[in-house]
């Protein structure tokens, strides 16, 4: 007998604003630094105490619907709900049920794949709690108390935990377009929980038993949990046993899952309106609003970028993973342009673009991850990597000393290539008569392969072209010296 998995996802995002969600205490990136210094009566939870609802926030959860082609609802609501724990200080959760801020949305992950999303709506985080290794108590920080947070549920459309990882993926991206979240998983910015359930083939795929399984941190994480699900609750089916609805949480040490409790349903919340905080009514014209303000998403751009430089599906995918990346790739494109366009330098465009492209993807990447930085502490100047691109373009510099000049840009200081070639001596040699001189040397003191090269053995001139780079140091121009070698053997 055959099983196929239906997998959902509930992923919670927190947003960064300058305030938390009902109060107006500092909602810090770096709330581990200090336990309870961001906190309140109302983060709190004391009697008396009254939510103010943070607009910036809810603007940023409707926002995020917009961008995943979600219908915004022009009547919502906040709601309690119930329940105890030791880092929920309130002993409820303002959060949505039933008329959440977005509805009915997609997100396409790859061609001929897009999974529906039910639902964003917003909520407040709660407390953290924290077991001292050994000791018999347990703290609780109310720092992360009330941080805004907006919870996205898909439709069981997902089928595999590639897929679940990639859906992940994408989301943050987008997040990070509209600059509503980092969405770092790490540092728990970005918290996904899988439902899960298997079906025997042929059957309605909404028939198994749906687990849950939360405290899944990282991507790969996504991915190892679901696959690790898939195969235990195989094995139990084939062994004829009854799955429990439960939640189960990863533990990454054994990789495995772990059983935590048995999963709540609806009605043990005891969902009311939250009676502190009147209803909400937006129009389409506010609706509008917001969609107008939305930048160009990853999609759009990764098409746009394709058809406007002619560079490949992968790496349009590779310059538009980051916001910021891409924007950098369109600034340095644009000095290109005007370079050529005022006669400053004699290049094809489409070179430039492909150049540009493949140092940025090679190189720039390369320095940005072993330093640990990213393009916002970046030290080269748009006017002047586009400079660098024009230089090696054009023959100035071959590959072996553009690798040198950008590794120098790169380490800040003077950032200008040219006074970099001149500093190091890197220039390419390309003057036909100094490299003429150099080529007949070559040739007396290589007869044999003078002579291997006219027998027909074609290797014989690469071994020529190499004894002239090695003569010059690297600094001729490889293109011409094989132009002037050919002509020499030929002649």
């Amino acid at each position: 007998m055959k099983y196929k998995p239906t997998i959902g996802m509930e992923v919670h995002v927190e947003l960064k604003t300058e305030s938390k969600m009902f109060c107006p205490c500092k909602n810090d990136r770096d709330l581990d630094k200090e336990p309870n210094i961001h906190i309140c009566p109302v983060c709190t939870g004391q009697p008396g105490a009254l939510p103010t609802p943070n607009r910036q926030a809810i603007e940023w959860v409707q926002l995020a619907g917009l961008a995943l082609g979600c219908r915004l609802r022009l009547s919502s609501k906040f709601d309690r709900k119930n329940y105890f724990y030791p880092d929920l200080p309130k002993g409820y959760q303002i959060s949505q049920y039933d008329e959440p801020f977005c509805e009915k949305g997609s997100l396409e992950i790859r061609p001929g794949k897009t999974v529906d999303i039910t639902r964003i709506h917003m909520e407040e985080d709660t407390g953290k709690s924290s077991h001292p290794a050994g000791a018999a108590y347990t703290l609780v920080d109310f720092n992360r108390a009330g941080v805004p947070l907006m919870e996205l549920v898909t439709e069981p459309d997902i089928d595999s935990g590639a897929d679940a990882k990639l859906f992940c993926q994408k989301l943050q991206q987008i997040l990070r377009y509209i600059d509503i979240s980092d969405a770092d998983m790490e540092r728990g910015q970005m918290r996904c929980e899988v439902n899960i359930s298997l079906h025997e083939e042929g059957a309605d795929r909404l028939s198994g038993t749906k687990i849950e399984v939360k405290n899944i941190n990282s991507f790969r994480a996504v991915e190892r949990a679901i696959e690790y699900e898939i195969k235990r609750q195989t094995k139990a089916l084939e062994a004829g046993e009854t799955l429990t609805q439960e939640t189960r949480g990863w533990d990454e040490g054994k990789q495995a899952t772990v059983s935590q409790r048995k999963k709540e349903s609806a009605h043990d919340y005891r969902y009311f309106p939250e009676p502190d905080i009147p209803p909400f009514e937006f129009t389409e014209s506010y609706a509008e609003e917001l969609r107008r303000s939305l930048p160009e998403l990853p999609a759009e751009k990764m098409r746009r970028f394709r058809s406007l430089f002619g560079i490949s599906e992968a790496d349009a995918a590779l310059l538009t993973a980051d916001r910021a990346f891409a924007a950098y790739y369109e600034a340095v494109v644009c000095e290109l342009e005007e370079k050529i366009a005022s006669h400053e330098a004699a290049i094809p465009l489409e070179k430039v673009y492909k150049l540009a492209a493949n140092y940025m993807i090679t190189e720039l990447r390369k320095h940005l991850a072993k330093s640990g930085e990213d393009m916002k502490s970046i030290r080269i100047t748009p006017e002047n990597f586009a400079e660098f691109i024009a230089l090696t373009a054009g023959g100035v510099i071959n590959s072996s000393a553009a690798q040198t000049v950008l590794e120098e840009m790169y380490k800040g200081g003077d950032n200008d290539p040219s006074h970099i070639i001149e500093r190091l001596s890197l220039g390419q040699v390309s003057d036909e008569g100094e490299l003429s001189l150099v080529i007949e040397a070559v040739l007396l003191d290589n007869a044999q392969s003078v002579a291997d090269f006219q027998a027909g053995k074609e290797r014989a001139l690469q071994f020529l072209v190499g004894q002239v780079m090695a003569r010059t140091k690297g600094a001729a121009n490889p293109g011409l010296v094989m132009k002037i070698l050919q002509e020499k053997l030929t002649s």
